[in-house]
């Protein structure tokens, strides 16, 4: 399916460069993920110049420009695990900020290389918090950074609202291009494009339904945190981005899980990605085999596979960790609740609470969430 950008630049920087971020392709992808004859849409977001990230990255600095809350010339100083921080550069390059990215020692090489030559500061923690893991460690460093910089400011992906509105273009792309959405599936880390997308579908269509995909050892939704190999979903503390009255179940998949789902993707469609992707993959292809043949289910794929060489689809780096076991189960394990068990492979959960609220109230809001939203 072909784009509808200009890419027509006449300088390396400024106002040219937005205007390829967004109208990404879709891909419907089928065997053997699914029966012939069934399938899912794939909105393809890693045709961004740096995956979904771009959107909420510029839209968050935007906004911040537009409040006065970003000077400028000032530095943008934040916590990423990869991608967002491309979004940044990029951000910068337009608006003419420097920008500093605080990660830690999981972030592939490749990957920090490739923010150094986009012109940014990277800056590496050494120890993970001893509650918080390395996510937490990286914003105690931003905020040391922050308090050093006086005028630097930090766009706080994960509670920061902006992030959500930021993916309003990406909903009405989908709904354009597919005319109506029964099922839309997402992976869940600091919440913003799950619920930026989900929210604008729930108001074209109410009756859609939102599937949440998280890793196994990740907090978000209740389990307990774990060290984790995945990256670009889960997270080892709660952001306040995510809706949790937007879903109607979550699923929990594993690292092994989501690398097969990955390199079937990329033997059959000519299209893959990382974790994320995966991971979505694996959970839409089961939807897809499971609902009735004309289900419209749109999953979101946030990005490419070139940062993930070196893990996801590197035979030496998959069988150190374990993760060449074959082919997942043909459905996921099923749990009433999150706090029911650790769950340790794919498994799905469709009482979706915040874990944060209080336990009385937590259930009985999402089901008239639900409720209304129907």
């Amino acid at each position: 399916m072909q784009s509808l950008r200009d890419t027509t630049t006449t300088t390396p920087t400024g106002s040219a460069l937005p205007a390829l971020v967004g109208n990404t392709p879709l891909l419907r992808v089928s065997a053997p993920l699914t029966p012939r004859g069934r399938g899912f849409w794939a909105k393809l977001e890693g045709f961004n110049p740096g995956g979904i990230k771009d959107r909420t990255a510029l839209h968050m600095v935007e906004r911040a420009r537009s409040r006065g809350t970003l000077l400028p010339g000032s530095r943008i100083v934040e916590s990423t695990s990869g991608t967002l921080g491309l979004g940044l550069a990029l951000a910068g390059m337009v608006h003419d900020h420097p920008v500093t990215l605080v990660t830690d020692p999981g972030l592939e090489p490749s990957m920090t290389r490739l923010l150094a030559v986009h012109g940014t500061r990277v800056d590496v923690v050494t120890e993970p918090h001893p509650v918080g893991g390395w996510q937490q460690a990286r914003r105690d460093r931003v905020t040391a950074l922050l308090a050093q910089e006086p005028g630097s400011w930090c766009p706080d992906q994960y509670n920061n609202p902006d992030n959500t509105t930021a993916y309003t273009p990406l909903a009405l792309e989908l709904a354009a291009q597919l005319g109506h959405v029964d099922t839309l599936v997402c992976s869940v880390g600091t919440g913003g494009h799950s619920a930026g997308v989900g929210r604008v579908l729930r108001q074209l269509y109410p009756d859609v339904r939102i599937v949440g995909v998280d890793t196994v050892g990740s907090t978000i939704f209740g389990q307990p945190a774990r060290p984790r190999l995945m990256r670009g979903l889960g997270s080892s503390i709660h952001p306040r981005n995510v809706d949790y009255g937007l879903f109607d179940e979550v699923h929990w998949v594993a690292p092994a899980e989501a690398v097969w789902t990955c390199r079937t993707l990329a033997a059959s469609h000519y299209a893959t990605g990382g974790w994320s992707v995966g991971a979505v993959a694996l959970v839409a292809g089961w939807l897809a085999r499971t609902d009735t043949p004309d289900t419209r289910i749109a999953a979101v794929f946030p990005d490419g596979p070139q940062r993930y060489l070196s893990t996801v689809y590197d035979d030496d780096y998959c069988t150190r960790h374990g993760l060449l076991t074959g082919p997942p189960p043909p459905a996921p394990e099923v749990v009433g609740s999150a706090s029911e068990k650790e769950v340790v492979r794919w498994t799905r959960c469709v009482d979706v609470r915040d874990p944060l609220a209080p336990a009385a109230g937590a259930g009985t809001a999402h089901a008239a969430n639900a409720a209304d939203a129907r």
